[in-house]
């Protein structure tokens, strides 16, 4: 299962304002331009909201039971990211072990995890 997903600046400042952090490595170009990433990135548990969006679209009210999370590369505004979750098989009879990734165009994993659905009941 596979989505894109294209971030903006404005998507990393409304971010920043709900979760409070404003590190300028997110939210200020000029001073993330002068770092190694040369650009502003997104946050990581911006990146996890977006997973977590497509685990709720493909599994409602799927509640998350565990989530391991890894952030090998940046992932920048205006780039077109792929959310891709593979599932792994069943971790019990009402659980799920599925792979979590989001990939930059030229490749690069920018969030690697693995994590684990207790699935809700089918309604009756």
């Amino acid at each position: 299962m596979t989505a894109r997903r294209t971030l903006s600046q404005a998507d990393l400042d409304v971010y920043a304002q709900l979760s409070g952090d404003h590190n300028p490595i997110h939210v200020d170009p000029a001073f993330a331009a002068h770092t190694r990433f040369g650009a502003t990135v997104a946050h990581g548990m911006l990146l996890f909201s977006l997973v977590r969006a497509q685990l709720e679209q493909h599994y409602p009210g799927a509640a998350m039971h565990s989530q391991h999370l890894t952030f090998p590369a940046p992932a920048y505004t205006q780039q077109s990211l792929e959310i891709s979750l593979v599932i792994q098989g069943a971790a019990a009879a009402d659980e799920l072990a599925i792979r979590t990734r989001i990939t930059r165009p030229d490749g690069q994993r920018c969030l690697e995890g693995d994590c684990v659905l207790h699935l809700a009941p089918s309604p009756q």
